[in-house]
């Protein structure tokens, strides 16, 4: 079996701490922090190829994955990124400037505006998310596919599991 930098802390916690007989859980959160990062990286480098960073991304997918006509209010984007309404005010007024996204009177509410994809906006994310997705692919290329469904399984159940 491969060793990793975990397994270096394990072994370090096991000299030092003896006591502690169940480190198992290091070892599984330990990874998923490393991949978690290592990961983050790998994808901020692809997004930085399209002039965007993940905070952008993130508005853009959101924006792409709400359907035609691709628009949504900053209230829902905020609730849905997790992020106040000045960190969205934020992001939304760089991707204007990029001109990835404009933003229009509400229709049914004449004091907020609306953020939706341009043209520009919708074939730029497309593209990557399709450039993230093949970096993603590559990382789990190297499990079976049978491993991969069993990891996305298993994560599932852990993030619910977090989460109670």
């Amino acid at each position: 079996m491969r060793q990793d930098g975990v397994d270096a802390i394990i072994e370090q916690w096991r000299t030092e701490r003896s006591d502690l007989d169940d480190l198992l859980p290091m070892e599984v959160f330990g990874r998923i922090y490393r991949i978690a990062g290592t990961m983050g990286d790998q994808m901020e480098k692809v997004y930085n190829r399209f002039g965007i960073g993940r905070g952008e991304f993130d508005v853009l997918a959101t924006l792409r994955r709400a359907g035609a006509p691709y628009d949504l209010s900053p209230k829902q984007l905020s609730d849905t990124l997790m992020l106040t309404t000045g960190g969205m005010t934020g992001r939304l007024d760089k991707l204007e400037k990029a001109g990835l996204i404009t933003r229009t009177p509400d229709p049914t509410d004449r004091r907020s505006l609306r953020a939706q994809l341009t043209e520009r906006g919708r074939a730029l994310i497309d593209d990557a998310v399709a450039a993230g997705l093949e970096v993603q692919r590559s990382v789990l290329s190297h499990l079976a596919p049978s491993a991969r469904q069993q990891l996305a399984d298993l994560l599932r159940d852990l993030l619910a599991a977090s989460r109670s």
